[in-house]
This record gives C-alpha cells, sequence and structure tokens, in this order.
C-alpha cells in the first residue's frame, strides 16, 4: 500500500456511515458480543473510505475499520488485516488531527 499524506490533498472528508446510522455503530466480535462505539471520522483516500471509531466504555484508543458500500448501497465495516495499510491509515488520522505546528 502507497504512503499516504494529509499534505498531499488525498484526503477527502466523508459522513457515510453517519448518514446512515447516526453518531453510532454497533459491531459484534469474533464471539459474537455486540458493542456500541462512537463514529469519531470518516475520509476517503484514493477513493477508498475509512472510519475511526471509538469504544465510549474502552481506553480510549481509537480502531480504525475499511468502509465497504456494497450494492443495496448501505455502508458495511470491515476490519483492515494488512498491518502497513493499518499503519498508513492511524499515521495520516493523526497527521489529519495533530497537526506539526511549524514556528
Amino acid at each position: 500500500m502507497t504512503e499516504y499524506s494529509a499534505d498531499a490533498g488525498q484526503v477527502v472528508w466523508s459522513s457515510r456511515l453517519k448518514d446512515a446510522y447516526g453518531s453510532a455503530v454497533e459491531l459484534e466480535d469474533e464471539n459474537g458480543k455486540a458493542s456500541v462505539f462512537e463514529i469519531i471520522a470518516e475520509f476517503e483516500v484514493q477513493g477508498q473510505g475509512y472510519a475511526v471509531l471509538r469504544d465510549p466504555e474502552g481506553d480510549g484508543e481509537p480502531e480504525f475499520l475499511r468502509v465497504i458500500v456494497p450494492g443495496d448501497g448501505l455502508p458495511e465495516l470491515e476490519s483492515i488485516d494488512d498491518d502497513d495499510e493499518w499503519e498508513d491509515i492511524s499515521e495520516l488520522y493523526d497527521e489529519l488531527t495533530f497537526p506539526d505546528d511549524e514556528v
């Protein structure tokens, strides 16, 4: 996967999940346990959507997931299994939300 940069204008903020589901989504883990996650941010990079979620009951570390829009038009979330992609997206989000202040 290509390394992304907020400076290159590659990011488009979006709101597909919030438009479809509101400010939170319920996800099931591999054991079938459901948890509610707050939607913190959504953005697209080179046409691929990503969501940043936070478990309000958890440690505050964000979850990064890929947003997929299948044929029926409702967005779905899937895990980012590729470590390089996950690292690129988490670093990009950090860059977008905590930009370096050059003085």
